[in-house]
Order: structure tokens, then sequence, then C-alpha cells
């Protein structure tokens, strides 16, 4: 399977001078000063050598192993062991408030976690700094030389991992705690502890596609969006440890699976060789237009148009698996309407990526389907797009640490372009931790405040989380206060007329009814009650939205039976929720089979049967077409439409 890589322009990272000292009379620069370090790291020698680099044929999860490519290793040192909270704090004292987390790490010689690439690098200078030799982290190559030792196999210990090497090695909702003292696992034989497992290790290297040539010390391409990480971590699928495994992550990232180790070398990250970073632009970014659209009058008359399909397979080669799920949608000033949602085999899976599609201006059909976001080997569940007043798209995504989705932390990119280009994933909320599951649909209040929900619980009950940023989108904070969230998960939140809250939520059900939440405080606290609809359960996602001209507007589903008089319906509240219109089916009646995707499948859709499944976001345009999107399907009508009862 064919991968796609983007990055972003941004500036190659070079290490600052040990010393800014000021020259001497003869124009050189005096050595700068050494200072004792009581916890050095042991240090391995490596030899130098050369080995095969990556997986030949590697395809599927698995496909940016390839292609298999020799490599060239010069001689240097690594440590025996990763770097330990007794080292680490040494430098930074502080970070012994980063112990315990979750129970990991508690001990002076546990592999210190939660510390980002650039407190590694930090790390590294200050060791540099005292001993006067050059400290750096190790180069994707060079890590996975001295992993292999000389070995072809998966593992250094052959085809498989022994179980006394083995910390946890499968997806756990619920992480369960296993000690993280270096040095306990048989060694390779250079003498190396732990580079299967452990904690994930920090390389230098920006994340991308390997060259099909020879090479000799490559240090990754000069520009990225993410850190190379090695050798997996605790509560990790086992197949994650391999040698010649990938993963990667912001280098703003830090949790309780990433720590590092480094590596002494004559050569230092300045002088290594880099390349020049892949150059794609996927489809959907292609050929933007610029400027703004002239959306035409509002109709006055009821606007049904037949269903198309947005989740078309890609013709690209950006990898599709066969689980498409949980859409975003926004449009641009351009005219265009750009949908993201996630690609998988598993939801839980840390294959999961973010794909995109647009529907241009004047356009009958939406693009098949191109690369959007992913962070590489991380669980990526959860999407958002928001247009500010200026046109500005912000984007918003879960990131795991590894695999399933309860602990994410919340990232945000943004786009000026009408999402042609975006800035760099920036971890908003670094955390990784429940309530970051993001939600479609956020929205900004009439003071300018933006409101991003996300599911508190990974469960199907537990509550919605609501964070708030008051600076555009730059910053965000969860505003829970320890008290009480809004009921149900998935929620979807309107302001009303009076400054206060109004949520609607699937689970936590009151007398088998969807709750309805309200806050007066902009989320803090919250009260709940019965609204007048059916809960809805597995599969199925609301939209509620206040629409241009006024209402407000819930779709929702009145059961999942594919036979009775049910499915989507759509109703609309013209006093700011304290009655509803009668619901309406969302169809033209009209009969016609169509494939929901995900978990909805094909269903028959007539006058008296709608989509019965489906997780739905919407929006709606200036010119008053609200637009629905299903798991696969794109509805479009408009207010008229929906009080013609008849």
């Amino acid at each position: 399977m064919k991968r796609i890589f983007l990055f972003a322009a941004i500036a190659a990272f070079t290490i600052a001078p040990a010393c800014s000292c000021q020259r001497t009379e003869d124009n050189k620069e005096p050595e700068p000063e050494t200072f004792e370090i009581e916890n050095l790291p042991e240090m391995v020698e490596i030899p130098e050598g050369t080995f095969t680099m990556g997986t030949a044929g590697s395809s599927g999860f698995n496909y940016d192993e390839a292609p298999a490519h020799s490599v060239t290793v010069s001689a240097f040192s690594m440590s025996k062991y990763e770097i330990t909270n007794k080292q680490f704090e040494e430098f930074r004292p502080e970070h012994v408030d980063m112990r315990k987390d979750e129970g990991f790490s508690s001990k002076d010689d546990d592999a210190v976690i939660n510390v980002t690439w650039e407190d590694a690098v930090a790390y590294c200078k200050w060791l540099s700094q005292g001993t006067g030799e050059n400290y750096r982290l190790p180069t994707e190559a060079e890590w996975e030389y001295a992993c292999r030792a000389g070995t072809t196999s998966a593992y250094y210990t052959g085809a498989s991992l022994p179980e006394d090497l083995q910390k946890q090695q499968k997806n756990n909702r619920d992480i369960v705690w296993v000690s993280l003292e270096v040095g306990k696992t048989t060694p390779n034989a250079w003498g190396l502890y732990d580079m299967h497992g452990n904690v994930e290790e920090w390389c230098l290297d920006w994340y991308g596609p390997y060259k099909n040539e020879a090479q000799t010390d490559p240090a990754g391409p000069s520009i990225g969006l993410y850190r190379v990480t090695r050798g997996g971590s605790h509560n990790t699928p086992v197949e994650f440890l391999r040698s010649a495994n990938r993963s990667a992550a912001t280098p703003d990232a830090a949790h309780n699976m990433l720590g590092f180790r480094v590596v002494k070398s004559d050569t230092k990250a300045a002088d290594l060789e880099t390349y020049p970073a892949a150059d794609y632009t996927p489809r959907y970014a292609k050929d933007v237009k610029q400027g703004k659209a002239s959306w035409g009058s509002v109709s006055s008359s009821p606007v049904f148009e037949e269903p198309i399909y947005f989740a078309i397979k890609p013709t690209d080669g950006t990898v599709y698996y066969s689980h498409n799920h949980q859409p975003a949608v926004t449009w641009c000033d351009n005219g265009d309407l750009l949908a993201i949602w996630y690609t998988c085999e598993a939801e839980a899976g840390r294959e999961m990526e973010v794909v995109a599609s647009r529907l241009r201006a004047g356009a009958s059909e939406w693009e098949p389907a191109s690369f959007f976001f992913k962070v590489p080997d991380r669980n990526m569940t959860g999407s958002s797009l928001l247009r500010l007043p200026d046109g500005t798209l912000i984007h918003m995504n879960g990131v795991g640490r590894a695999g399933e989705w309860q602990n994410l932390a919340l990232c945000a990119r943004r786009s000026t372009d009408n999402g042609a280009t975006w800035s760099n994933p920036v971890l908003v909320e670094p955390r990784h931790v429940k309530r970051h599951q993001v939600i479609a649909d956020p929205i900004i209040l009439s003071d300018g405040t933006l409101v991003q929900l996300c599911d508190a619980e990974a469960g199907g009950s537990g509550g919605t989380s609501i964070h708030i940023s008051e600076d555009k989108g730059f910053t965000w904070a969860d505003q829970w206060d320890g008290s009480t969230s809004i009921a149900g998960i998935h929620a979807q939140i309107v302001e009303l007329k009076d400054g206060s809250l109004m949520a609607f939520g699937r689970g936590d059900n009151i007398d088998g009814k969807m709750p309805c939440s309200i806050s007066k405080d902009k989320g803090k606290t919250w009260t709940c009650s019965a609204s007048p609809f059916p809960g809805i359960g597995s599969g199925q996602r609301h939209v509620l939205l206040r629409l241009n001209e006024g209402p407000i507007m819930l779709a929702s589903f009145s059961g999942n039976d594919k036979k009775n008089n049910a499915g989507l319906f759509v109703s609309i509240s013209e006093d700011e929720g304290k009655t509803w219109s009668t619901p309406k089916l969302l169809t033209d009646g009209k009969t016609r089979t169509i494939d929901g995707g995900a978990h909805t499948g094909t269903f028959t859709m007539s006058s008296t049967q709608a989509e019965p499944a489906g997780y739905f976001c919407g929006t709606q345009t200036p010119d008053g077409t609200i637009h629905l999107l299903s798991s696969a399907i794109h509805y479009r009508f408009n207010l008229p439409w929906i009080k013609a009862w008849e």
C-alpha cells in the first residue's frame, strides 16, 4: 500500500552553542567551563558497521518501514540504560513532581517519563556542557543499528519476544501498572538493556519516508512535523516493539509511555546529514481557490436535494482502511465544503488516520478522500472543524499515546487559506487523559469564546466535557470544576439568547429520553432534565445547530429499526428549546437503497424510513442550506423544507 507524507515548512533543528562567552584577543572562543555531574549515564561502545534498515516489502499498518535499505553507521557510544529519574532530575530537580503518573516511574532507577523532545535535547546539551563531550539523542538509524546488535530478525531475541521481556504488551483502555526500573531484562549482544519496550525513546530525527538508496550516517529529513520515537513501551501490542517499527510524536508530547536514552559521538547534531522532506500536496489541498464566494440568496421555497456520498475511496494511494467513521465538516469562504473523518481497521487501533474530502464550489460530487492528518503509530479518535468569523479554520483532534481512545491529548492546527495549508500541530491540552475525545461541531459564543466538546468517558455513557478558548483557539481549558458535566457522551451544544448553554447527549437517559443539560455559568456546572426526544445508542450521533434564521435544529433518531417508521429526524425550536416541532423524518419520500457506511451499512430510505444510524455532523452555509453528513452520506435541505410538514 502506497503511503504519502505531508510536511509543513518549519525550521530545521540545530543545537545552540554550548557557551556564549566572548572571543579572546586571538579571535578564538575559550573552551566552555565544565562542571561535575554526579549521575552520568553508563555508556556502551557501539562499533561502526553496515546493516539493513527497515523491512523489505512492508505494507499495511507498517508501510513506513519500507523500503529496506543499506545504512552504514560510524562508531558511537549509547547509554546502557534509558535515562532514569535520578539522572534527569540532577539536571531538572523539579521533574520529581512528574513522578508516579498513574503509578508509573516513582523510583530513582525507573526510566524517566513525561519528557518532551525539547526536554531530552536540553538534557543532552547539559551533559555536553558539564563533561566537555558531545552528547545528543540517537539518530533513528543509530537506534535501530544498536537495537539489532547484528541481528536481522524482528527482535534482537529472534522472531518473537520472550515473555520475561514483555510488560503488558496489549492495548489496555485502563493501562496496567508495571515496573519501569531499567536493566531488569535480558540485554542484547552489545549490552544494551530495554531496547524492546519499557518506554518508547525519543530520537533526533524528524519523521519522514525512507530513501530507497544506501546511506551513511543519515539523520532523517531536514524538516517535519513529528520527531521519531523507537522501541515501543509497556501497555502496547508487542509488534510495536520490533527493531524496525517506527513511531513518532509531536515534539511537545510527554506522557508515561515515553522516555529516552542518549549517545556520545564525535558528530554533533548540527553536522549530521539530512535530506529534503517529501514534497506532496494531498488532493483536497490542490488548486484551492482563494477569495470569498458569492453564495446567492436564501431560498424561501422548500429544498431537499438528492443525498450524495462524501466518503469516497481514494485514487491517489492514500491509506484507506475498511472502517470509515466520525466525520466533521465546515464551509470555507471560497464556497467549498471541507469534510474530514477517520479511517482504520479497529477503532482502538494505532493505524487510524484522518482523511479529508472537498466539495468544491459549484461541483456536484465530492472528491475522493486524501490524507489529512496522522501522528505515526497513535490513535487519532475524534476530529472537529470550526470556521472563525475572519475565515480562519481550526482543526482539533484527539491524539493517543498508543492505541485506544480513552486517554488522549488535544491537538490543534489552523488554516488561513480555506484549508489548503495548515500550521504545525500543537498539543493545546497535552495531558493524555480522559475528557479529550473530540466531538464534531464546536461553536462560537456571542462574546467570541470558542467551545469544543469532548467525550468525558470512553464508554457509552458518562458525560461530555466542555473546553473553551478565549483567544481565538490558541489556548484551551477544560471548564470542569470536579462537580457536574454535560449528561451523555457525544453531546452537541448551542448558546441560548439569555447566554445560557444547552446541550443534548447520548446515553445517561432519563426515563428513556435523551438528556438535556443547561449551564448558566459558561459550562462550569450543569443541571439536567429529560428532553422530549427518545434516547439514542450505539452507532448514533446527533446534531444540534443554531440556524442562521434563528431557530434551533435537532437532528436525531427515533429508533434504529430498519423496517418501521423510524430513523433520522429533524425538529426545530423557535422558543429557545422550550417546545419543539413534530419530528420530521429526513427523507423526501423516494424509495432508494443507500450504503450508510461504518456501523450503519445498507438501508432503504423511503417515505417511512430514514437513515437508522450514523455519526452525524452538520453546518449551515450562508445560502441557508443545511448540510448533514453521516458516516458516508451528505444530506442537503433548508428550513422551509423542515417547516413544510405535509
